[in-house]
C-alpha cells in the first residue's frame, strides 16, 4: 500500500477529499491509530469543516464502505444485466471485482481490515450491502447451472465464498510493481473459477 503523507486533491469536493485522505491514512496506519487531526491536516481543512460533513471519524469509515460497495455493485449490475452468454458475464464480473479491488487498494485494505471496528448497527448495514453484491454474483453461477453451462453438483454459495475469500487476500500479496497487471490477475482468477465450474467431460 502507499506510504508517506497522503496528498489531497484540492480540486475535489471537500467530502470526497476527506474520504480519500482518510482512506489512505486508515490503510497505512490503521483506523484506531489515525486521529481526526491527522485527517484534517492532510486534507488541508479545519476540524469544523470536517464535522460539517461527517459527525465522527467512524462516519468517514462508513463512507469508505459505502463508496466501495456502491461502485462495485453498480458495475456488477451492468455486467449481470448484459446480453452476453452467462459464462462471459461471469468472467467479466470476476475480472471487474479483482481489478477494482486492486485499483482502489486503500479502500479495499480498510474494507477488509476494519469491519469489526464499526458499531453493530452500522456493521449490519454494511454487511447487508455486501450481501446484495454476493447474491447477484452467485445468481450468475446459478443461472449458468440452470442452463447446464456450469456443473450442477457444485454449491453456488460455496463457489462464491471461495472466490471472494481469494479476493479478500489480494492486499496481502499483490504488488502494483509486480509482473502481473490487475487485468492479468483478474483473468487468472476468472479462468480458475470457470474451470472449477465447467461440466465434467464424460469418457
Amino acid at each position: 500500500m502507499a506510504t508517506g503523507k497522503p496528498s489531497a486533491d484540492e480540486s475535489a469536493p471537500l467530502p470526497v477529499r476527506l474520504v480519500a485522505v482518510a482512506s489512505r491514512l486508515f490503510a497505512d496506519q490503521g483506523f484506531e491509530n489515525t486521529s481526526v487531526q491527522e485527517i484534517v491536516q492532510a486534507a488541508g481543512v479545519t476540524k469544523g469543516a470536517m464535522y460539517h460533513h461527517f459527525g465522527s471519524k467512524e462516519d468517514l469509515l462508513v463512507e469508505i464502505y459505502h463508496r466501495m460497495l456502491a461502485m462495485q455493485l453498480k458495475r456488477l449490475e451492468r455486467i449481470a444485466g448484459g446480453d452476453a452468454e452467462v459464462a462471459d458475464r461471469l468472467h467479466r464480473a470476476v475480472v471487474d471485482v479483482v481489478v477494482t479491488t486492486v485499483r482502489h487498494r486503500d479502500d479495499a485494505v480498510v474494507f477488509f481490515r476494519s469491519m469489526h471496528l464499526l458499531d453493530p448497527a452500522k456493521r449490519a448495514e454494511i454487511r447487508a450491502e455486501r450481501r446484495r453484491y454476493h447474491e447477484l454474483f452467485r445468481g450468475l453461477i446459478e443461472q449458468g447451472q440452470r442452463a447446464n453451462v456450469f456443473r450442477g453438483n457444485v454449491s453456488a454459495d460455496i463457489a462464491t465464498h471461495n472466490f471472494f475469500g481469494g479476493v479478500h487476500h489480494l492486499d496481502s500479496w499483490y504488488q502494483p510493481d509486480g509482473t502481473l497487471s490487475p487485468q492479468q490477475v483478474g483473468e487468472q482468477f476468472a479462468d480458475l473459477l470457470l474451470h472449477a465450474l465447467a461440466p465434467a467431460i464424460e469418457d
